[in-house]
């Protein structure tokens, strides 16, 4: 039988997760899973960073500016420095087994 860890891990499963790592970066992607040693995957992945309009330095107190798309990701746990979930809306709920009009499993 899984733990409760493991049982609210999986209930994140396919959920909007926000992470920022180590060197100021912020990943905004769909939870997918983990490996053994807990790094994070995400797929559908945007890549932030909090710059001041300025000056471009990397602080904390900054704005975020536009990122990029980065896809698929897998970010080593010993990096990751924040977790933040997104909380779905109604029409925001999916699952897996859903099709789109191309037939891609969304």
């Amino acid at each position: 039988m899984a733990s409760s860890a493991i049982t609210e891990l999986r209930q994140l499963l396919n959920s909007t997760i926000r992470i920022t790592v180590a060197d100021g970066r912020i990943f905004l992607g769909s939870f997918i899973g983990t490996d053994q040693p807990m790094n994070i995957l995400l797929t559908d992945t945007q890549e932030l960073r909090l710059e001041s309009p300025a000056t471009g330095d990397n602080r904390e107190d900054n704005e975020l500016c536009s990122g990029r798309f980065v896809g698929q990701v897998l970010i080593p746990w010993k990096i990751v420095r924040k977790i933040e979930v997104q909380e779905p809306t109604q029409s925001q709920q999916r699952t897996r087994t859903q099709l789109d009009y191309d037939g891609y499993i969304l």
